[in-house]
């Protein structure tokens, strides 16, 4: 397989899943949206993990993703409350330089980071605009932007699944494609999207050197290129070791 953003990082290669309880895939079907926390602290052996994690998405791919422990700010205001996020004080701060591939880019690693959180026994929330920007709680550098937020810590519940599209809504050709596509598009199904939208899709496009090419797309949206690349994260696992390439 020929990953979408680079060849360097695999999910199971580099971020320290036998440091936690599951597989990626296990993490996949495990992991449901949580807003309201606990206030245990967040296991050190977890925390170290997840900064190694961090460290080495960031070095690779010029991100600027930071974890912020202990913070009571972000959602202490109205619009996080009105959701009906409590005891959050631990989050990814999700930032990188400003480009139009930023969301997408993000999407994609920070999903790899949240499947490890959910593998280190941790629960977790995407977040596009209903916390507060704190200045000092996080670096955003001349060139960079914060793009979204990831919550962090131990659920006070382990959320619940929300309802999918059927695969065919999603991939059209789904039914004729091999059983690699397939769970592809299973996985990418069970993918976190703003309000649980999912507007991507995912098609077989011909061959290019010999291997078979997925074209994934979106329509236009608020946060729709950050969900796409959290659904190709999820596609990739879900493929396994599959040979195919991304289109362009």
């Amino acid at each position: 397989m020929v990953s979408r953003y680079t060849d360097n990082l695999s999910t199971t290669d580099f971020l320290g899943f036998s440091a936690g309880q599951l597989t990626p895939m296990q993490a996949i079907e495990a992991r449901h949206s949580v807003r309201s926390y606990t206030d245990e602290p967040l296991d050190e052996a977890a925390v170290e993990t997840l900064r190694e994690a961090i460290a080495s998405v960031n070095e690779e791919t010029n991100l600027n993703i930071q974890l912020v422990l202990n913070e009571l700010r972000a959602f202490a205001g109205f619009k996080a409350r009105l959701v009906n996020f409590t005891g959050v004080r631990n989050y990814l701060a999700l930032v990188g330089p400003e480009c139009k591939e930023l969301d997408g880019i993000l999407g994609y690693y920070g999903e790899k980071l949240v499947l490890l959180t959910q593998s280190l026994g941790l629960n977790s929330c995407w977040v596009g605009g209903t916390y507060k920007v704190v200045n000092r709680a996080y670096n955003v550098d001349l060139g960079q932007k914060l793009a979204a937020v990831v919550a962090l810590g131990y659920g006070a519940t382990q959320g619940v699944p929300h309802k999918s599209k059927a695969p065919q809504e999603v991939a059209p050709g789904y039914d004729d494609s091999p059983d690699w596509f397939q769970r592809g598009v299973d996985a990418a199904l069970l993918a976190p999207t703003a309000l649980n939208q999912q507007k991507f899709s995912f098609a077989l496009s011909g061959l290019e050197d010999g291997l078979p090419v997925v074209r994934a797309a979106t329509r236009r949206g608020p946060f729709t290129q950050m969900d796409l690349g959290i659904a190709q994260c999820h596609f990739e696992i879900g493929a396994g070791s599959a040979d195919y390439r991304w289109a362009d």
